[in-house]
């Protein structure tokens, strides 16, 4: 099964794209569904056709889901939530305020909704699962509560150590949560494609998020440039002069995502249509633009993850991090205990270091278009 999550800036089309890449996908055979965890419940739109929070069959193969996060809280994590709250005032002495504090969960939206993703990918008969994620901003919090969230459970388990059946769902949660967090970063299994308007200010917003991606270890293997702008041709009078204005400077924002040696090989593009793209037909004509004949999950090119490269040099290491960078980036670098902490642009990631760089000090650090480069010195 190969799970492939689109995000992107809100109002770029991300939408569109991923249902037509369901459709595509659905239309060679392969058993498709494509789910939405965005809280604008727009891809049924996109079909034509209403969706609930059980799969609805949309053509042969296709199926797709809208997934109401807000309603997964209120059935859900209400009920657990007050379980903990009891066995904590009851098992370990705690007041009510504070039982009523330790349990509040930041973004348990999010994390149900991905739960909910992982649920559907692994009970139907799916050999491939589309997620049409929320704009960047949410898709980032999505994305790295599992991390963030067994952080707060460990804190967590401190206070209720005492409470057997208390830590006895703690571990579970916790291990369900690391779960969640190696299926986004199984690189067998699920990829991201990132989708773009010509823009500077969306593609500025691309290039932190790709950033971040490879920080947390989660594949992006493709970028979307959707609503090129059509070339005129030969036409004249002051609609084509628009049109080639309007296309110059999409061409060269793409041209500067590509001189800066972010995207290699990454990118595709996607024409404005002149009507608005509703129904399999027109999601079909779009993936066929889209894709041709290579299909729909195959990647558009390398993936951008953080690898390591450590080499001996005089009184310490060089340690490279691979890691897409953006001109005016703001990096820092610190250790904790044995790793390596990287923030970039508020962005933080742990890197565990190698046993021989663990007794070293940071001396240094530059950057490259290739990513990082850190200089430690023996202690």
């Amino acid at each position: 099964m190969r799970v492939l999550l689109f995000t992107g800036k809100g109002g770029v089309g991300k939408t569109t794209l991923a249902a037509a890449s369901a459709a595509a996908l659905a239309g060679r055979g392969s058993k498709t569904l494509v789910v939405s965890t965005d809280p604008a419940h727009s891809l049924g739109d996109a079909f034509g056709r209403p969706l609930g929070a059980d799969p609805t069959e949309l053509d042969t193969c296709l199926h797709g889901v809208q997934i109401d996060a807000r309603a997964l809280a209120d059935s859900t994590w209400h009920t657990l939530r007050g379980r903990l709250r009891s066995a904590l005032v009851t098992g370990a002495g705690l007041d009510a305020l504070d039982a009523e504090e330790l349990t509040v969960l930041p973004g348990v939206d999010e994390l149900l909704a991905l739960t909910e993703v992982r649920r559907l990918a692994e009970t139907g008969p799916w050999e491939a699962v589309l997620v049409d994620c929320g704009p960047t901003a949410e898709t980032l919090r999505l994305l790295a509560l599992p991390e963030a969230v067994s952080g707060y459970l460990a804190r967590m388990y401190g206070r209720a150590s005492r409470l057997s059946s208390l830590a006895r769902s703690i571990t579970r949660l916790t291990g369900h949560l690391e779960s969640l967090r190696a299926l986004l970063t199984d690189p067998e299994t699920t990829r991201v494609r990132l989708v773009l308007t010509p823009e500077r200010v969306v593609v500025a917003e691309t290039r932190r998020m790709l950033t971040s991606l490879a920080l947390r270890g989660i594949r992006v293997d493709g970028l979307i440039a959707n609503r090129l702008m059509p070339a005129p041709g030969l036409w004249r009078g002051a609609a084509a002069s628009w049109l080639r204005t309007r296309r110059a400077e999409q061409d060269e924002v793409l041209a500067e995502l590509r001189r800066a040696g972010l995207v290699d090989g990454m990118l595709r593009s996607v024409e404005h249509r002149a009507s608005e793209p509703v129904g399999l037909p027109a999601l079909l004509e779009i993936a066929d633009e889209l894709y041709g004949s290579t299909g729909p999950l195959a990647g558009a090119g390398q993936n951008l993850v953080p690898l390591l490269q450590v080499s001996e040099v005089d009184h310490g290491y060089q340690l490279r991090v691979a890691l897409p960078l953006t001109r005016n980036a703001a990096v820092e670098l610190a250790r904790v205990d044995d790793d390596l902490a990287i923030t970039v642009d508020g962005f933080r990631r742990l890197v565990a270091l190698p046993g021989p760089l663990r007794q070293c000090r940071i001396a240094g650090a530059e950057s490259d278009s290739q990513g990082l480069v850190v200089q430690l010195e023996r202690t």
